[in-house]
């Protein structure tokens, strides 16, 4: 069986080097998908959605390749969060984050475009914040860090100094569930080892 590229349809340096880590070298193609044209309310249907569509954008370009879309929002109480829009909405976010909870869902779609296959899957990791100061919160958001992610922190950088426990998918978090990226290859017909080197 020939194995196919693995293409990922994002930017993001961290959902890249989590692949990296488990030896997958992705090709990248960052989607050029408008996000703001999706109006879903319910978090684990944004994101599956948000995936696909990100997916969708680069298939066209592969014609024998996984290709790979990701989201991630944060939810709390109702809302969701995606990144925010400018260091003072990063900074009110996070007076209301500290010393609460909040769920990351992160929508995962595989496409197959040699099988005109795919699966979509979330995943959702619950996140605990420690209570921060006014001083440390501002500190935080001078850093730059949230206002690139989901949830206006990462796991992966300064926000792990923030961040109490988590309960499910620690890589979930930073992006991309590595445990839900192996079912869904398998689901495929693949072992996530075809894609090692």
């Amino acid at each position: 069986m020939k194995i196919p590229q693995f293409v990922l349809a994002s930017a993001s340096v961290a959902r890249r080097r989590l692949l990296k880590t488990v030896g997958i070298e992705p090709i990248i193609c960052p989607s050029d998908f408008d996000e703001s044209q999706i109006t879903i309310t319910e978090p684990g249907e944004l994101v599956n959605t948000l995936a696909r569509c990100k997916a969708e954008t680069v298939i066209s370009q592969f014609p024998s390749a996984l290709v790979m879309g990701c989201d991630s929002v944060l939810a709390m109480n109702g809302e969701i969060y995606g990144k925010p829009a400018d260091a003072e909405e990063a900074i009110a976010r996070w007076q209301f984050m500290q010393g609460n909870f909040g769920d990351l869902y992160t929508g995962h779609v595989l496409i197959d475009t040699t099988k005109n296959q795919s699966v979509v899957k979330y995943q959702v990791t619950r996140v605990y914040f420690g209570k921060m100061s006014d001083r440390a919160i501002q500190a935080y958001v001078a850093t730059g860090e949230p206002l690139q992610c989901a949830g206006a922190f990462a796991l992966e950088g300064f926000g792990s100094l923030f961040v109490e426990k988590i309960e499910g998918c620690h890589s979930n978090v930073i992006g991309l569930s590595l445990p839900l990226l192996r079912q869904m290859i398998g689901e495929l017909g693949y072992e996530v080892t075809d894609f090692w080197g």
